[in-house]
């Protein structure tokens, strides 16, 4: 049998999964629809009375129980504050579950669209919330879930793709050598910036993670919630050209410092940061090759033509890099 086919993964089906479900007093009406997620299994579950919930079934050992509890925690305690965000559910006083060898959490059905991020007024809105979970985010700190730093992100991306990933002969030493070269200019950007502030931040502040509706956004999956400076969340909803981000920039920081101080100095971060994301990116999906669903999901991973536009890419992050930061 291969990998994939020994995968936990694969033993989640769905009548285990409704039966999950089902454990905490729930009844369900059969309906499923699997939501779009790889990292864990998370299926929109219809019940026979009230509205349907999400379950969330956690990849096994990835996080420990008290990871996973230190990220409800922050999440319930911004629900609390009336920050926008879906929560997970508290069943019969506990948030995380167990069903044979699966954990898993429910949470309340929330929907909505990506969005407008060519919207100043938009940008600003967004700007509040993260200025306000920020604000939380410093409040105290994590003790168990990671920290975003060049070892963790970076150095040990590294190591993994170069162990284990099926670099192409001929690009193995060019992806080795400019990747090298980019943490150092990582560890350059890091200095340059000093002793900065390193918080709870949502971690994975992309568009898809952000829904609006008419009542306004909301934030969900907190699930690559880390400690790390507040630029993390800031950068990923910036897009286009320098100049298109520095107008974002400005938008986003309108709100965000009506609840938040900003420390100018992260900005020195901002490219660093993104150039750990793709190094990390590329170990994540490195390690995740053994999921029963990665060969749908990544069938372009691990070709020549992947490694060539990596190295495409962290060249371009060696340019940006080394340009003046973005200013606000």
């Amino acid at each position: 049998m291969t990998s994939s086919a020994l995968h936990p993964f694969n033993r989640l089906t769905p009548d285990l999964l409704l039966d999950a479900v089902e454990s905490l007093g729930f009844r369900c009406d059969g309906h499923l629809l699997a939501l779009n997620s790889y990292e864990n299994r998370v299926y929109q579950v219809g019940l026979d009375e009230g509205a349907p919930l999400v379950a969330k079934f956690y990849r096994p050992e990835r996080w420990s129980d008290a990871q996973i509890l230190e990220e409800h925690d922050f999440a319930l305690t911004l629900a609390a504050s009336e920050l926008p965000l879906v929560a997970p559910l508290s069943v019969a006083g506990a948030t995380l579950h167990r069903h044979q060898d699966f954990r898993f959490a429910l949470f309340p059905r929330r929907g909505g669209r990506a969005p407008e991020l060519d919207d100043p007024a938009t940008l600003a809105w967004l700007g509040r919330l993260l200025g306000r979970l920020h604000g939380h985010g410093a409040a105290c700190a994590y003790h168990l879930r990671p920290t975003l730093d060049v070892e963790s992100y970076g150095e040990a991306s590294l190591r993994c793709i170069l162990e284990f990933s099926a670099l192409p002969d001929e690009l193995a030493a060019s992806y080795e050598q400019v990747a090298r070269q980019a943490l150092d200019e990582v560890r350059r950007a890091f200095d340059r910036a000093g002793a900065v502030s390193w918080r709870r931040v949502h971690g994975d502040c992309h568009a898809g993670n952000v829904l609006w509706t008419p009542e306004g956004p909301h934030f969900v999956d907190l699930d690559d919630s880390c400690m790390a400076p507040a630029i993390q969340d800031l950068w990923m909803l910036l897009s286009g050209d320098r100049q298109q981000q520095q107008g974002q920039l400005l938008e986003l920081m309108l709100g965000y410092e009506d609840f938040c101080d900003f420390d100018r100095r992260e900005l020195y971060l901002l490219e660093a940061l993104r150039t750990l994301r793709l190094l990390h990116y590329s170990a994540w999906l490195t390690r995740r090759r053994d999921d029963p669903a990665f060969p749908l999901a990544f069938p372009w991973f691990d070709t020549p033509q992947y490694w060539q536009e990596r190295v495409a890419e962290l060249r371009q992050q060696l340019l940006a890099m080394a340009l003046p930061p973005l200013c606000v």
